[in-house]
């Protein structure tokens, strides 16, 4: 039962044996948190284990704009890369078919090329 001097609490439940699963987060002090991490979440209480993330469309709009860092990643940035290189891809093979029909026609050298190799 209780005895004067024992020790109750997180020290003898969850103390340096403990085999359960800890909260990853990380202190201000920079060391790791001690506390036990909830079923399934990896993080304690107090570093957002208890969180059910945003519910609603403006909810999550509102986390994903505080999220972006720069407009480089975005999908739209993405989206208009993949556009402009399946252009300049269109472009090359349309300038390597016309090279060679002036080939063919004898408008220019099969060598003409290393003119521009230095």
């Amino acid at each position: 039962m209780f005895k004067k001097g024992n020790q109750i609490g997180k020290q003898t439940r969850l103390g340096p044996d403990w085999p359960g699963q800890r909260c990853g987060a990380r202190t201000r002090a920079g060391k790791p948190c001690k506390k036990p991490a909830l079923r399934g979440k990896g993080r304690c209480q107090l570093h957002g284990g208890k969180s059910t993330g945003p519910r609603t469309e403006a909810g999550r709009a509102r986390i994903a704009a505080a999220q972006l860092k720069h407009g480089r990643l975005t999908k739209e940035r993405r989206a208009e890369a993949k556009r402009r290189a399946e252009v300049g891809r269109e472009i090359r093979a349309e300038l390597k078919d016309i090279a060679a029909r002036a080939v063919a026609y004898g408008w220019l050298d099969p060598d003409w090329k290393d003119q521009f190799k230095d």
